[in-house]
């Protein structure tokens, strides 16, 4: 069964998620923070990561919808084609590349024939159910991945101890990120980790800096 979202993309959605939230708290004067200062810095965060889990989830759909529209147009550019040489290149084109590059003339062509036996292709693209499940699903992964941080300032009555443990957590889920993602890519999931945090709190200073 296919995944709804790859691990890449659901690390992605999740470290958007904590860097939005990071930043967030970022601006929190602990020093003079009362209970309604945090419940004020809560109610942003929750409300700044449902607004943009929000437009990341369109944007997904979105994205979605002109790979289907750009595999459409290949599907019927090689169905008209006058020319079975052309045809075989915009198949080569679609490929991977490294798929591309072992495909023998005659695999091409074998490929072109199943291609023009097809059915006659939609004229509208149309978002399958389990795209607008990975649009919900990336909704959901920058949302709820504000949580884990927001349970120290709810839990906690002392606005400084609570960033503090909130950050340690925060760094915690970066590391994760950043080892999960070091497999993905066949790289040292340790470095890949360090590197995520690094990259994450680099992240989150920038944001600060350019007023996010």
């Amino acid at each position: 069964m296919k995944r709804v979202l790859e691990p890449s993309e659901r690390i992605a959605e999740v470290l958007f998620g904590v860097i939005m939230f990071l930043t967030i708290t970022g601006s929190l004067r602990v020093a003079t923070a009362g209970p309604d200062d945090v419940h004020t810095m809560l109610v942003n965060a929750l409300g700044c990561n449902l607004a943009w889990g929000l437009i990341d989830g369109v944007l997904y759909c979105m994205a979605r919808g002109a790979e289907k529209g750009r595999g459409l147009m290949v599907l019927r550019a090689v169905r008209n084609a006058t020319d079975p040489q052309q045809a075989h290149r915009l198949i080569a084109d679609a490929l991977p590349s490294v798929v591309a590059s072992i495909l023998q003339p005659a695999e091409l062509a074998s490929i072109h024939q199943r291609l023009l036996q097809l059915p006659e292709p939609p004229k509208h693209v149309r978002l399958r159910k389990e795209d607008w499940l990975a649009g919900l699903g990336v909704f959901l992964l920058v949302t709820l991945s504000m949580f884990p941080l927001a349970i120290p300032f709810i839990l906690m009555h002392n606005a400084a101890a609570a960033l503090h443990v909130s950050n340690a957590i925060a760094i915690v889920m970066l590391f994760g990120l950043g080892y999960a993602f070091g497999r993905c890519t066949l790289r040292n999931p340790w470095s890949r980790g360090i590197a995520m945090v690094v990259l994450g709190l680099a992240l989150v200073a920038l944001t600060k800096l350019f007023g996010g």
